[in-house]
């Protein structure tokens, strides 16, 4: 076994093509196996094998720098650079982050998780280069449809304008999680699409024709065509730039990478390099369902299947609400920032495909497309990972909330969401959102409340943020109508009040049980509404004097807060608890490991009760 030999990348150079070409089938097969037993990114991972080998070929690492974008194709990488070892903790609590971290290796140059990131911060790293006066490579590797980020252009824009040497490795497979849409991802396509091209070209096949007996005018009309023929390649765009274009090259062909990286390497200025790549490489399953296999959790090799069976999450909870909501109203639509499997709008896009846009990885003009819409009484959903919306925070403010447009945001992913780490938990949406004047915030604990409140939502004058986890939620038949700013209370209790929001609810309802073994009473209030908050809610904590706030978002800002907030402007007395993310950014680990690690359990609400009387 070649992969046995290989620590770090030194090692990697002192093979042949031939060694490099097994190196390769190796790689794949040791994530694979690897992957199957821990879950995590997969197929972008299979798709990236030969553009790292040959990154490693051709540059030295860590003088030289290779930034990743979004970083889940960065497991070749890690492979090659001293952490093939730490493999089978790959996503584990205490184990190897799933994206590069300047902490875990010197071989990672920027931190990544989130897309479209990688020229901008290579650019930096550049300028810093040459303020410095030093010498070294900087190279980006975009791709996987971080193309369709608006910032990927901005770093593009300044990159061409500053004739910085730096080199943009373009890894080219027609996805992100789903097919790329938008027109730079078919540019070349389009072009020969269109009228003119196709008047131009047969007025270039007449003149050729009329210049048969004239060879000099022959040779003209063919150099001609053959600088025509530039306009429809995709090249055309990056050159326009400023930026040199090498490619496409195969991005599966060795020989053929470490030709062209070599090449971008002796260039002065900026160079990009068009790879062309199959997501899913080298594994049918992955091959023939590249979304699913963007992330996967725990699977069988053999058949491809998820080893856990669950059951109804909140997600494909929301995914059955939208479809009926939108049957019975035409002014619906969904929209989706590349995300159809993930956020269940998938199944919207089947049932409704003229009302559904996928406007690729693209948060911020997902948010003010919406509120366009909106603006001529459309009722746009849209769906977006509560990470991933932060990048929209201006857009909220600014588009939505300031005119008071009727949008709806089904905030996914909301809370801790396990694995994939700091860049990916959702804990930050109840603070920023709540903020936001205009804006009405939601939370659901279960399958009927979410669906209730998504009909409460399509319903009001006004925007709307419907947050939920990721994951199961607890199935339930119906429940009663959500009406504006109305809490409910779930148990009475004479002594403290615990306040839950969503699932947590069922924490706290967990944690009265045991305090009324101990003969503490102990009201439980579901609290819904995050904004606006229900007097009813202050009313109870005042009653008793005490009370425990609980949320899996940070306690900064957060929920607790707004109620901290209301009680001081009412100038009520009360002793108050905050159970929730405290000022940190969470690491990667098992849902239920990290609830337990940050108090959001109901042994810890018990503890504080305990502690309050």
């Amino acid at each position: 076994m070649i992969l046995d030999k290989i620590d770090f990348p030194e090692d990697v150079k002192k093979l042949s093509i031939d060694e490099l070409n097994q190196l390769s089938c190796e790689m794949r097969e040791f994530m694979i196996d690897a992957v199957s037993k821990t879950g995590g990114h997969l197929a972008s991972n299979l798709g990236a094998v030969e553009i790292t080998i040959a990154l490693h070929y051709v540059f030295n690492t860590p003088k030289d720098k290779i930034v990743w974008d979004v970083g889940h194709q960065s497991y070749p990488h890690k492979i090659l650079t001293g952490r093939k070892d730490k493999f089978s903790t790959l996503r584990q609590h205490g184990g190897m982050s799933g994206f590069p971290k300047l902490d875990e290796s010197e071989h990672d140059a920027f931190g990544t998780g989130h897309s479209s990131t990688s020229i901008s911060a290579a650019l930096g790293i550049a300028k810093a280069r040459d303020a410095k006066k030093e010498s070294y490579d900087v190279v980006a590797v975009i791709g996987d449809g971080a193309m369709t980020g608006g910032l990927a252009f901005e770093g593009l824009n300044q990159f061409g304008y500053l004739n910085t040497k730096m080199i943009v490795l373009l890894n080219d497979n027609k996805m992100s999680i789903s097919m790329n849409v938008g027109a730079l991802s078919e540019y070349a396509h389009r072009i020969e699409r269109t009228d003119i091209y196709k008047r131009v070209k047969d007025d270039f096949h007449k003149l050729i024709q009329h210049a048969n007996e004239n060879p000099e005018l022959k040779i003209d009309a063919e150099n001609l065509k053959q600088h025509f023929k530039e306009v429809g390649k995709p090249g055309l765009v990056f050159e326009k730039l400023g930026i040199n274009y090498i490619g496409p090259v195969d991005g599966h062909n060795i020989q053929e990478l470490v030709a062209a990286l070599k090449r971008a390497k002796e260039k002065e200025g900026p160079v990009l390099v068009h790879v062309l790549t199959d997501k899913g490489k080298g594994y049918c399953h992955a091959e023939n369902n590249k979304p699913r296999f963007h992330g996967v959790s725990k699977f069988d090799i053999k058949s491809g299947n998820n080893i856990s069976k669950s059951g109804k999450t909140f997600t494909k909870a929301f995914s059955e609400s939208a479809i009926l909501l939108a049957e019975n109203n035409p002014d619906i639509v969904a929209i989706t920032a590349a995300m159809p499997e993930g956020t269940g709008l998938n199944k919207f896009q089947e049932r409704f495909p003229d009302r559904f846009f996928d406007v690729g990885i693209a948060e911020q003009h997902a948010v003010t497309f919406a509120a366009g819409l909106a603006t001529q009484g459309i009722i746009p959903l849209v769906a977006i990972y509560s990470t991933f919306l932060q990048r929209s925070f201006d857009q909220l403010i600014h588009d939505v909330a300031l005119q008071n447009l009727h949008v709806v945001f089904a905030v996914d992913r909301a809370g801790i969401v396990g694995e994939d780490g700091a860049t990916h938990h959702g804990l930050f949406d109840l603070s920023y959102l709540r903020l936001i004047p205009n804006m009405t915030v939601l939370v659901p604990k279960d399958e009927a409340e979410l669906k209730a409140m998504m009909e409460f939502a399509v319903n009001h004058n006004g925007p709307v943020a419907v947050r939920y986890p990721r994951g199961e939620c607890v199935e339930s038949e119906k429940t009663e109508k959500i009406l504006f700013g109305k809490s409910e209370l779930m148990r009475r209790g004479k002594d403290i009040v615990l306040v839950g929001t969503g699932p947590a609810v069922f924490e706290a309802i967990k944690a009265a049980a045991e305090l009324e073994k101990k003969g503490i009473g102990a009201s439980v209030i579901n609290s819904r509404f995050i904004k606006p908050l229900d007097n009813e809610i202050i009313n109870k904590i005042q009653e008793t004097g005490k009370a425990i706030i609980v949320e899996e978002n940070t306690i900064v800002g957060g929920f607790g807060s707004a109620v901290l907030e209301e009680l001081n402007r009412k100038n009520i007395k009360a002793d108050i608890r905050l159970v929730g993310i405290d000022d940190v950014f969470v690491e990667h680990g098992s849902p239920r490991i990290l609830r337990e690690q940050h108090g959001l359990t109901f042994q810890n609400i018990v503890k504080k009760a305990e502690e309050l009387l």
